[in-house]
């Protein structure tokens, strides 16, 4: 007992030493989980994650990334998700060299904050849409406002401009003034029937009310008639608004076009967007043209399925009345074998909670879709992954996580893969994640896995079950043919809404980005992560890496190339990898795709599959990887 009393008393005496002396504990924990993933067998198990040192003046808000054909990777952060930028028209790109571990800033022309983006044959990356205009919230709205529809019924008197600032008066008398210049095309003269029909030409533009408050809310559709025009012309030229009111203005979509040269390291205009877009997807075609898909217009409407192509030979965009189609925004869309896009049923947080969300195959040239039942938390796509497993000849598309529509709390585990070869797809369950997650990034690796990282369980890192901030300082392997997710290192880096993966030339992975809607207190509005880290997958701590050499740059599908190895022998897979073009989780570029290859005297020869579908013109990554599963260094590859 007298032992017993003596422990007893030890007790709070060591607590008070530990409590005294808490940073040194602390300190000693972190200096112990240092050493213990520094070791080489942790690496060869876990890989290694490490953050990558950002000079002052070159840290941003990452808001899109993509790995050009030169080896640096481009982030753009346009205003990066802050008004007072777009205020200010200062908008970020910064470009970083991994090789040389440089980073330069490049002249940003527009918004290019939640803009489209897809690779071009040649290598250069097109980037569409992005913000005309920021949000209002109704706390911030003093004065009523709605979208006026401009009439003009005259066809012989040309388009009529309408100035800034030009007040409507509704039929009680209430004025409204509209936010900017517009332009209204006159009336077109058509024959019906024999008979001359006028049809009206419109535009649109913002009109706010000349009285503050509730007093210029309109709930019901009217006409207004335009004030200082002749007597006359009042019959021609008027405005109709459906309402008028102090709710919420959603983000504006721009219509602006732009190529980005990796070789002179500029944007370069091109034809302008027939539809402004905001948070669009590009999806590359088999023949080298883009499709642009969904987005909010530039008064922040869902465009009600309204498509359009880049003609990349012309560098123009035409409207696609046959493809009308209606997705959330960010859809993620992938280009199969025999040509038709799969959505997967991931997106990125616009559109209605029902329409367009349904999983399936959309044949270009009927515009049919095909759906592809079986998912599990159908109504959780929202904020999800989804990647095309490696090799693409599989067909096989995976969905990790996401959410439910909008803020929602709920969020889910769940997997599933489609193998889109079979004659009646359908989605079969795969394994849970280790946590429900949104936002997660999916990066294909080389060896024919798949990197998953960071995301949240909550809404933009919010609270989730009584935690106030639920990033996941986790990641994961997913190995396609034992189907199962294997643990890797953790990175200290959380990420969630607006975050970024992308894999490197030399077979690395960079992640970045993270923009959570709180602090850690979970009470302060969050800040903008600008921390870059970068993970080392276990392939590169496990002995020498196999090296290819010589053999041609330009490749014709069908074709058989030579390329020198000393290793030649051990060499069990080749791989065309295409480079990464991601945000908002959606990643349509990235597809690792198989080369058959024989033994040759010095080296390989390799097959480049014909199929457009499978292997989209453009630059790709070329791996080859030893019988320990051990990749090279890529070599750079243009498929014509």
């Amino acid at each position: 007992m007298r032992r017993l009393l003596r422990g007893l008393a030890i007790v709070p005496a060591v607590a008070a030493v530990l409590a005294a002396n808490r940073p040194i504990v602390v300190f000693a924990a972190d200096r112990y989980h240092r050493f213990s993933i520094d070791r080489p067998a942790y690496k060869q198990a876990f890989g290694h994650w490490s953050v990558l040192p950002v000079p002052d003046g070159f840290a941003i808000n990452a808001i899109h990334a993509a790995l050009l054909s030169t080896g640096k990777v481009l982030i753009i952060a346009g205003s990066g998700n802050n008004r007072k930028n777009f205020e200010a028209g200062s908008f970020r790109t910064v470009l970083w060299d991994p090789a040389a571990d440089t980073f330069s800033l490049i002249p940003t022309p527009t918004d290019m904050f939640c803009s489209g983006h897809t690779f071009l044959p040649d290598g250069k990356l097109l980037v569409a849409g992005g913000t005309k205009s920021y949000e209002l919230l109704p706390a911030d709205i003093k004065h009523a406002a709605g979208v006026m529809k401009l009439k003009n019924e005259s066809p012989d008197h040309g388009a009529r401009i309408v100035k800034q600032g030009t007040r409507l008066a509704g039929p009680d008398g209430r004025q409204y003034a509209l936010r900017a210049d517009v332009t209204v095309p006159p009336a077109m003269k058509m024959q019906h029937n024999g008979q001359t029909m006028v049809h009206a030409g419109e535009a649109e533009m913002w009109a706010d009310a000349v009285t503050p408050g509730d007093a210029g809310v309109v709930t019901e559709p009217a006409q207004y008639r335009i004030l200082g025009l002749k007597s006359d012309e009042t019959r021609n030229l008027y405005g109709v608004a459906d309402a008028i009111t102090r709710e919420k203005q959603e983000y504006g979509g721009d219509n602006t076009s732009y190529e980005f040269d990796p070789r002179t390291e500029q944007y370069v205009r091109t034809g302008d967007l027939t539809d402004h877009r905001w948070y669009p997807t590009l999806a590359p075609l088999p023949g080298g043209n883009v499709l642009a898909v969904s987005g909010l217009d530039r008064f922040g409407r869902m465009l009600p399925g309204r498509n359009e192509v880049y003609y990349a030979r012309q560098h123009r965009w035409s409207a696609a009345p046959k493809l009308t189609r209606v997705f959330p925004t960010y859809p993620a869309l992938f280009l199969t074998r025999d040509e038709r896009l799969f959505f997967s049923g991931s997106n990125a947080g616009y559109g209605s909670a029902t329409v367009g969300r349904t999983p399936g195959l959309w044949d270009l040239r009927t515009n049919g879709f095909r759906p592809v039942p079986g998912l599990r938390d159908a109504t959780m796509t929202e904020t999800s992954a989804s990647v095309l497993l490696p090799p693409a000849q599989r067909q096989r598309v995976m969905i990790m996580g996401g959410g439910a529509v909008g803020d929602s709390p709920d969020s889910t585990a769940r997997t599933a893969i489609a193998d889109l070869s079979a004659r009646n797809p359908v989605y079969r369950a795969g394994p849970d994640l280790p946590h429900p997650t949104r936002y997660l990034s999916t990066v294909v690796l080389p060896d024919d896995t798949v990197l998953t990282s960071g995301g949240s369980a909550g809404y933009r890192g919010g609270t989730y079950r009584g935690k106030k901030r639920s990033d996941l300082l986790t990641a994961q392997i997913y190995d396609p043919n034992r189907n199962e997710f294997r643990t890797a290192a953790a990175p200290s880096v959380g990420r969630d809404y607006h975050s970024e993966a992308l894999l490197l030339p030399d077979g690395r992975v960079v992640t970045m980005g993270s923009d959570p809607i709180y602090d850690r207190t979970g009470r302060n509005p969050g800040v903008f992560e600008q921390r870059i880290e970068i993970y080392s997958p276990p392939y590169l701590f496990r002995g020498g890496r196999p090296a290819i050499h010589g053999g041609p740059v330009e490749l014709t599908r069908g074709a058989v190339v030579s390329y020198g190895t000393a290793d030649a022998a051990r060499i069990r897979t080749v791989r065309l990898l295409r480079p990464s073009a991601v945000t908002h989780g959606t990643d349509v570029d990235q597809r690792s795709v198989a080369l058959p290859f024989r033994l040759a005297p010095g080296g390989l020869m390799v097959q480049i599959p014909k199929a457009r579908g499978l292997v989209p013109p453009g630059w790709y990554m070329l791996f080859v990887a030893d019988d320990k599963n051990i990749p090279s260094a890529a070599t750079w590859v243009h498929v014509a």
